[in-house]
């Protein structure tokens, strides 16, 4: 089973919902690493602002970011090793990587809330 490891640049939240508009590419990054979490896989994300340590014990993210500075953010890594730089992958890669369908990595989050009218 592969284990993947998205390093995000420095940001609030991984949502994307977070800021003055939704970025449509972290919300799907989000529902994609959200889904492969739920079924058990090897995925975790690093953001830049809040898990600095992850960064600077990574050799190979260690090296990207000396090489290329921090706009080579977002690095993923594929059992350890450089698989894509710059942007994050897509759902046939992520499909690819974890050998499920790129139609189950759709799913949307479900957020329920109750709220009580009646209470005073």
């Amino acid at each position: 089973m592969a284990k993947v490891e998205i390093f995000d640049p420095a940001m609030c939240c991984s949502t994307g919902i977070c800021g003055p508009s939704i970025n449509p590419e972290l919300t799907r990054v989000a529902n994609a690493v959200y889904s492969l979490e739920k079924q058990g896989f090897d995925i975790r994300r690093y953001n830049l602002a809040n898990d600095p340590g992850a960064f600077a014990d990574h050799e190979v993210i260690n090296r990207i970011l000396h090489d290329e500075g921090p706009d080579a953010l977002p690095v993923t890594l594929v059992d350890g090793k450089q698989a894509a730089v710059g942007k994050y992958p897509s759902n046939e890669e992520f499909s690819k990587w974890f050998e499920v369908p790129a139609e189950e990595l759709n799913e949307k989050r479900k957020v329920r809330l109750t709220l009580d009218i009646n209470k005073k």
